[in-house]
């Protein structure tokens, strides 16, 4: 119905989406306007606790007020109150009757969002560092300490301590929560998306509730709820019991899609994978030199493929690249020829996982040879912590002229025979070698 460009920015009359390219739904973020404020748990629970060394209250003084167990005066007015002090449910029913409209006490999300408002961050600055200087008690002026770091977090960046407090709560693109349709009808979804259903139910319910005025318990309680379920989104787990989805796995938050080694920084940022890569087992060479490596003929076809067709263009055997294909594929014996010249003098990288220490990858100039495994020289064994008992190693092709240069010159092994911890020898005879040596030079 709506198709090619001419339909742009039209808003489909069955789903109610907007008719754009598809790139849309990996860059555009919607949002969640939430009908009671929410607290952020990375702020409220994370360590140090932000929104408790700001406003001077205990973890569980805010768990108490923020899930709807505790009122938490706000202005304590002509009642004998303190700011900040917690009341219990009885407490602010007797006070309110002493007290009709003359002292405020809140509680949940609403209730810190209106004490953090009334935090003065410069004047509180001042007042720490005055109590700093005039405290006795070590640890008081630790204490002290803390606060102020954070209050000082606050200076410097800008921001307004009740920003803590969400009103509203972003939705990441659809294409990062993806919906996959299964064989026989099913879908599979991201865990997300029964996060962010969770909270969007919750909220339409309390709209709902608070626009027929229902009972202040029943609100009070969905409040809590939708407190509940925000923090599932970014932190399942963090506090309460863990939100778990079919067959009592754990859903995975926000938080547990960005950390830890299967996150988004180690996995996908710092972890990305490489073309003209491969890995084999190891076996040992002695016939090679110390700084060659025997490099399978079928891999090192496959890994040096493009300087192969560059070659073969340049060498007038082939005009187009699509011919050079079928060559390599043929496995002419002009490509052979050629792929001797290609390795001639250009090194590759041999790393062996974990690479602990800068000798874990290192250059070497390749022989070709036969079979499937990667041959290296014995010597080198201990920098690298190889064995050949079924070991593997990863092959990698510097590409550009800078780093084959900066390969031969840096990484190739025979530059790395010291250990850059130590200065000591690295390749060094062990096993095998010093075992012939003693039957050679027995008497």
């Amino acid at each position: 119905k709506y198709k090619r460009m001419k339909h742009r920015g039209v808003i489909c009359d069955k789903c109610g989406v907007e008719v754009t390219l598809s790139k849309v739904r990996r860059e555009r973020l919607g949002h969640i306007e939430l009908a009671s404020p929410c607290s952020h748990v990375w702020f409220f629970k994370g360590l140090p606790s932000r929104i408790g060394h700001l406003l001077d209250m205990s973890l569980r003084e805010l768990e108490r007020v923020l899930y709807f167990e505790a009122y938490v005066t706000i202005d304590p007015g002509e009642a004998p109150l303190k700011e900040r002090e917690l009341l219990t449910e009885e407490k602010f029913r007797q006070l309110q009757q002493e007290y009709p409209g003359k002292f405020v006490a809140m509680m949940g999300a609403e209730a810190i969002k209106e004490l953090l408002k009334r935090v003065d961050i410069d004047e509180l600055s001042a007042e720490l560092r005055v109590k700093m200087k005039n405290e006795n008690s070590q640890q008081k002026k630790i204490k002290f300490a803390k606060r102020l770091k954070v209050v000082e977090a606050f200076v410097k960046s800008g921001n307004r301590p009740e920003w803590m407090i969400l009103d509203v709560i972003p939705v990441i693109p659809p294409e990062l929560r993806p919906l996959v349709p299964l064989d026989g009808g099913r879908f599979a979804t991201s865990d997300l998306n029964d996060l962010y259903r969770r909270v969007i139910n919750r909220n339409n319910r309390l709209k709902k509730l608070i626009e027929l005025h229902a009972p202040d318990v029943i609100v009070r309680n969905e409040k809590r709820m939708l407190q509940e379920a925000v923090d599932a989104l970014f932190d399942n787990g963090r506090r309460g019991r863990i939100l778990r989805g079919a067959n009592n796995r754990p859903l995975k938050s926000l938080s547990d899609t960005l950390k830890g080694k299967q996150g988004r920084f180690r996995q996908n940022l710092l972890g990305k994978r490489v073309d003209y890569s491969g890995r084999s087992v190891i076996v040992v060479g002695p016939e090679l030199h110390l700084h060659q490596c025997g490099l399978p003929k079928k891999m090192a076809l496959e890994l040096f493929k493009p300087f192969i067709y560059n070659r073969l263009e340049q060498g007038g055997h082939c005009t187009t690249v699509k011919a050079a294909k079928e060559m390599v594929e043929r496995q002419d014996s002009v490509v052979w020829d050629i792929l001797e010249e290609v390795i001639r003098d250009h090194p590759v990288l041999l790393n062996r996982a974990p690479t602990l220490h800068r000798l874990g990858i290192q250059a070497f100039e390749p022989v070709l040879v036969e079979g499937k495994a990667i041959k290296i020289h014995p010597l080198v064994c201990t920098a690298f912590n190889a064995d050949f008992d079924g070991d593997q190693m990863a092959v990698h092709i510097p590409l550009s002229p800078e780093a084959q240069i900066e390969a031969s010159v840096l990484m190739l092994s025979t530059q790395n025979l010291l250990s850059p911890a130590s200065g000591h020898p690295v390749a060094v005879p062990t096993q095998d070698m010093v075992l012939g040596v003693y039957y050679l030079t027995r008497a």
